[in-house]
């Protein structure tokens, strides 16, 4: 089945005195690209989300972004770490010593400048065992990625139907050319043959194997039957790897970029106008296709 590129999901969760708000979004993008908002203080969070997105996804640009509060204001009211205050004190200590020994006078330090230091104030979060709360939230992230996975698959699915109906349009119009092509032939062979009439008329004398080098070359200019039989190859292409399990954005992006080369050359070899007006509808219907090819995975 044929996977969009686009995509969104949103989910509510709790686990304990936490409570959260998922919310995913995913569009095209030439790779897998992740931008994340995460809180930083749940150790191994955002690693283990990478991971499972890098699993689960190949292209797209991905903004996650996890909010996450806490119930009860006395859990999160800020405390004193008695190790690090310890700690803090005995270098503050060494310090002065140090300073006396050397002559050196330092100002006292107040108990704002302590408490300021990192790790002498904590909160609830920076104490607690974050391992919980992360396998609650990875179990959560995972239904999430599920929901998310769910509407790139139907927006594939909704791709895939009007990528089919533009392969139809390009088929019809490809075996509306071969007629136009075909319906040509006496014009051109009669325009071949006026000009040649023309130049053997005006020139003294010619050369007979260049002559029948640049006729054959004519002839070889304006003969499109390569040009429809490689739209007609990338048709079956395109419809083979419409229908595919595997990610194929990359490569129907190239097809467009075949498609729209044949198309070209057939526009310039046309030499009739019915023939180059289907040229032009051809590229039209091979541009649109190839916007709509732009969201495939």
């Amino acid at each position: 089945m044929t996977l969009s590129m686009t995509g969104f999901a949103t989910r509510r969760g709790q686990h304990g005195a936490h409570a959260w708000v998922w919310d995913i979004r995913s569009v095209n993008g030439k790779g897998l690209d992740l931008r994340m908002r995460v809180p930083d203080w749940i150790d191994g969070l955002e690693a283990q989300l990478r991971a499972a997105l890098g699993k689960a996804l190949n292209r797209g640009n991905v903004n996650l972004t996890l909010k996450l509060s806490r119930s009860g204001a006395e859990e999160s009211s800020l405390r004193l770490n008695p190790g690090v205050l310890r700690s803090v004190l005995v270098m503050l200590a060494e310090v002065e010593q140090q300073a006396m020994t050397t002559g050196v006078t330092l100002a006292q330090a107040s108990q704002a400048d302590v408490l300021g230091l990192r790790g002498v104030l904590e909160t609830a979060t920076d104490a607690e065992d974050t391992a919980p709360l992360a396998a609650a939230l990875m179990a959560d992230f995972a239904d999430l990625l599920a929901e998310l996975q769910a509407m790139r698959a139907a927006e594939g699915q909704a791709l895939q139907a009007v990528v089919q109906d533009q392969l139809d349009q390009i088929e019809t119009l490809v075996a509306a050319a071969s007629d136009e092509a075909a319906a040509r032939q006496g014009q051109v062979a009669a325009t071949l043959k006026d000009n040649v009439k023309k130049l053997l008329q005006a020139a003294e004398s010619i050369d007979e194997n260049r002559l029948h080098q640049e006729l054959a070359l004519l002839a070889v200019k304006a003969d499109v039957t390569e040009e429809l039989d490689r739209l007609r190859a990338h048709t079956q292409a395109a419809r083979a790897l419409i229908v595919s399990a595997e990610p194929v954005g990359r490569k129907l992006d190239f097809l467009m970029q075949e498609f729209m080369r044949e198309a070209n050359t057939l526009c310039s070899k046309a030499q009739a106008l019915a023939l180059t007006r289907v040229g032009l509808d051809l590229k039209t219907v091979i541009d649109q296709m190839r916007e709509q090819v732009q969201n495939v995975e």
